[in-house]
């Protein structure tokens, strides 16, 4: 009994990951994002639901500063960074932050010169500084865990897009980031493909590694989620469980966008 610490343990517990406070963004005159604010605590998956031009995309490459946003701040695991509009915020405090995340793209952003093992190597031996031998061997494992193991020496121009998304998940997965941001992964796939991709992502969301991802994939939402967030216009418009967005919408536009994709979905099952 002595020995035990459930304070120290309940508060690790509710400690943001992430926070995201107050983050503004512009294009010209068009408002993007309007002073969002958000928690994610560490095992999380929360899937970002909205139709395009709602802000989804542009909130993610926000939190790894890909986007430089006129105000707000980004804090991962403790580790705060200002966006500071046109003042860009140090150089060595936005590298030291994206080192806590990895991005996974719409288009896989492989490079197309190197073999996959040579790919996921990449952030090890020139962001990490890992040695060569060990980033190969981690990265071959990674590989394996992603089912491409017998593909290690292969271009992306000779594997399907599934397995090239697959490849883009593997190097994010092998740099042990706090935060996987998942921008639409499977919207650059033909269908048939979609179900590889959403199946490796439900294998890595049950050994509790913190995702958000951006996706129309509601069924993935509603299986894998344990919390959904419904944006529109660069606002919060609803979020909850599964269950609760989804399933029990309170909001009309949600309800709206919901009912809009269930009928692409009847669609195209036609």
């Amino acid at each position: 009994m002595g020995n035990e610490k459930p304070v120290q343990g309940t508060k690790e517990r509710n400690t943001p990951i992430l926070s995201v406070k107050n983050l503004f963004i512009s294009f010209g005159d068009l408002a993007v994002l309007n002073g969002i604010s958000m928690d994610v605590k560490k095992g999380e998956v929360v899937v970002i639901l909205g139709p395009s031009g709602s802000g989804k995309t542009t909130f993610l490459r926000c939190i790894n500063f890909l986007e430089n946003a006129s105000e707000g701040t980004i804090e991962i695991d403790g580790y705060p960074v200002e966006h500071q509009g046109k003042k860009k915020a140090n150089k060595k405090r936005i590298l030291a932050l994206r080192k806590k995340t990895a991005m996974v793209f719409q288009n896989y952003n492989l490079f197309r010169n190197k073999t996959l093992l040579a790919n996921v190597m990449e952030g090890l031996t020139v962001v990490q500084k890992v040695s060569k031998a060990e980033a190969e061997k981690r990265s071959t494992e990674m590989l394996e865990r992603v089912g491409l193991g017998e593909k290690l020496h292969n271009y992306p121009s000779t594997i399907s897009g599934g397995q090239q998304q697959r490849a883009s998940i593997a190097r994010a997965l092998v740099l042990n980031p706090n935060v996987i941001l998942f921008d639409e992964p499977t919207s650059a796939l033909d269908p048939e493909l979609v179900g590889e991709v959403l199946e490796t992502m439900k294998k890595i969301a049950v050994e509790g590694i913190t995702m958000i991802v951006v996706t129309h994939e509601i069924n993935f939402a509603r299986s894998v989620a344990t919390r959904v967030i419904f944006m529109d216009s660069g606002n919060i418009v609803e979020e909850g469980t599964p269950q609760e967005v989804i399933d029990n919408p309170k909001n009309e536009r949600t309800k709206q966008f919901l009912n809009i994709i269930k009928e692409k979905a009847v669609l195209a099952e036609k």
